[in-house]
């Protein structure tokens, strides 16, 4: 039941406004969860009015001095503000009273953090953010909203470009409007929102208004699809332990940039960036998931690898009858909801055929690492290393093996009966590439495999938060790749090959080099401001070269110091509001 978020939100706002009363440090967790979870959630469900004082009141709590210094500022300029807004009001009245047409008229408030994230993004002084007045207008229907839009043009110069019909496209939170921007009085800027009563509900209040007109007997399924998102976001929740994992996966999957793919019949699917047509198969349903084995794009087949773009038509092309997926798949899918979906379904087979899997497995690489078998071992010690390992019983570490959340490879080095010279093929202590946690050289651990020298490949640096995988070096450890990178791929020993995971935690504070290139328009303070933004995100810069092709285009490489792919997400989004910039991607060979 969607009304459960509505109640947590209210929860969480409820918490915001007595942050006050509870230590600095939780105060500042407190609110940084605030702006990356619940403010963007609250925007998505179209509930204006929560997100501004959640962005507000969290940018209050992490800087104060701030939050102060811009507040005092909108004081001092208020009764200029509602003065101006007045005046328009008088002009713009009259005219549609002439037009036939009865509106009510406001001006709208502009927020102290939407005022201090447009001055950082734009590298902008507070008056040149401030003084774009704005006015909303509220009419009766959805004819009057088009004839208000023509009067407000016939008595000011519209703008260029800056013209949206939020409207006839409404936005994914059901957000509809038409916004204007045209040249009023004293030659400056006001920005003009027009829409119906019932159309103003939803825009301040969202999803909640939903159930004022719903008389609860009959589904509806232009909402429904709506939220499909956070249904989907829901119920991968249930699925999902690792509270960590969950809201990283919400700060990837939900609030990065979007692209909006269709299907065969022309339903609207929403992806994160870089999807590829497997996350689409799952976002479709589970099942068509399991049993894809291709997909077509544009009507034309394309790799599972292929990365989707707004506008693509996707066609999922299907196994008949029972099918499952690849392990390999987890390489492939780029969203945490299609990954969790592959390994739940290896996780949840037949416990026997995972068990037959796991110890097959296990007496293969006994047999090959270690010149013996699990007789020879004996059931008293492997349930020692199974222990170790984290699971109940001999049986658990079976099937663990079998599902793939553990490598037989890793059992056997923890067994410690590898020969001579297969011990620098393990990824566990028993090889000479153990060492002590102070000395790893990756400056990460990688899950299940404790006190492991690993490093991280130069050709792709991947980040907390990137799929990886593992490749054991003779002598040197794992080197850690991204998946899919060529130099994990080439030409390898797959017996190599290992998987491994982000162990991270909430006192993790290492920073990983990255590479970035913006192109942009080339004009003087580009280059300036995208420094500033990397800056206001407390982001390092480890390297930058700036070179021009042509004209008027301009490129910038950037290496940069970040702490996981999410914060370099948001990083991105915001360089590509940056005025001018026209791409900003990750290079990954370097």
């Amino acid at each position: 039941d969607i009304r459960v978020v509505l109640i947590k939100l209210g929860d969480r706002l409820h918490n915001m406004r007595t942050l006050a009363a509870l230590p600095a440090e939780k105060q500042r967790r407190i609110a940084r969860q605030t702006l990356e979870i619940y403010a963007p959630l609250a925007e998505r469900l179209g509930i204006w009015q929560m997100k501004w004082e959640l962005e507000d009141l969290a940018f209050k709590a992490l800087e104060p001095e701030r939050y102060h210094e811009l507040a005092s500022l909108v004081e001092l300029r208020r009764d200029l503000r509602a003065d101006y807004v007045d005046r328009a009001i008088a002009i713009l009245k009259p005219e549609l009273e002439r037009a036939g047409i009865e509106a009510e008229f406001s001006g709208r408030a502009k927020h102290l953090y939407s005022i201090h994230k447009k001055m950082a993004r734009r590298s902008s002084d507070f008056s040149e953010i401030y003084d774009v007045y704005a006015i909303r207008v509220i009419v009766e229907n959805l004819r009057d909203c088009y004839a208000a839009l023509g009067a407000v043009h016939s008595v000011w110069r519209p703008i260029p470009n800056q013209f949206d019909d939020y409207i006839a496209v409404p936005k994914n939170n059901l957000y509809q409007s038409l916004h204007t921007a045209v040249v009023a009085l004293d030659g400056r800027p006001l920005e003009v929102q027009i829409r119906t009563r019932s159309m103003h509900e939803v825009a301040e209040v969202g999803i909640a208004a939903h159930w004022r007109y719903k008389d609860g007997t009959q589904p509806d399924a232009a909402y429904d699809a709506k939220l499909a998102w956070l249904r989907q976001l829901l119920e991968w929740q249930r699925d999902v332990t690792d509270a960590s994992e969950f809201l990283e996966g919400v700060r990837l999957d939900v609030f990065q940039d979007q692209v909006y793919v269709f299907t065969p019949k022309g339903d609207v699917k929403e992806l994160p960036a870089g999807a590829t047509p497997l996350d689409f198969a799952y976002l479709v349903h589970t099942d068509i998931g399991h049993r894809c084995i291709g997909a077509k794009v544009n009507n034309r087949l394309v790799p599972l690898e292929y990365r989707l773009k707004s506008g693509d038509i996707i066609e999922v092309v299907t196994a008949r009858g029972k099918h499952g997926p690849s392990r390999d798949w987890l390489n492939v899918a780029t969203t945490r909801q299609a990954r969790n979906k592959i390994r739940q379904w290896f996780k949840h087979q037949e416990r026997d055929e995972n068990v037959l899997h796991g110890r097959e497995s296990l007496e293969r690489e006994l047999r090959r690492l270690a010149r013996t078998t699990l007789e020879s071992i004996g059931r008293d010690r492997l349930e020692e290393v199974a222990k170790q390992m984290n699971q109940g019983s001999v049986d658990d570490l079976y099937a663990a093996i079998g599902y793939g959340a553990v490598g037989p490879q890793q059992v056997v080095s923890r067994l410690g009966v590898a020969s001579d010279d297969a011990k620098s093929l393990l990824p566990l202590s028993t090889s000479a590439a153990a060492v002590a946690p102070a000395e790893r050289t990756g400056g990460i651990r990688v899950k299940g495999v404790p006190d492991l020298l690993t490093r991280f490949g130069r050709c792709c640096r991947p980040l907390p938060g990137d799929p990886i995988v593992g490749f054991i070096t003779r002598g040197k450890g794992v080197t850690v790749h991204l998946a899919g990178c060529d130099a994990s791929t080439s030409a390898r020993e797959a017996s190599r090959l290992i998987d491994v995971e982000w162990e991270m935690t909430p006192a993790t504070t290492e920073s990983y080099p990255v590479t970035i290139r913006v192109e942009g328009l080339d004009r003087t303070g580009l280059f300036s401001e995208i420094t500033q933004v990397v800056a206001e995100q407390k982001v390092n810069i480890l390297s930058a070269t700036v070179q021009t092709t042509g004209q008027t285009n301009a490129e910038m490489l950037m290496t940069l110091a970040v702490g996981s792919i999410s914060e370099l997400a948001r990083l991105m989004a915001r360089l590509e509001r940056v005025r001018g910039v026209r791409s900003v991607s990750r290079e990954q060979h370097q």
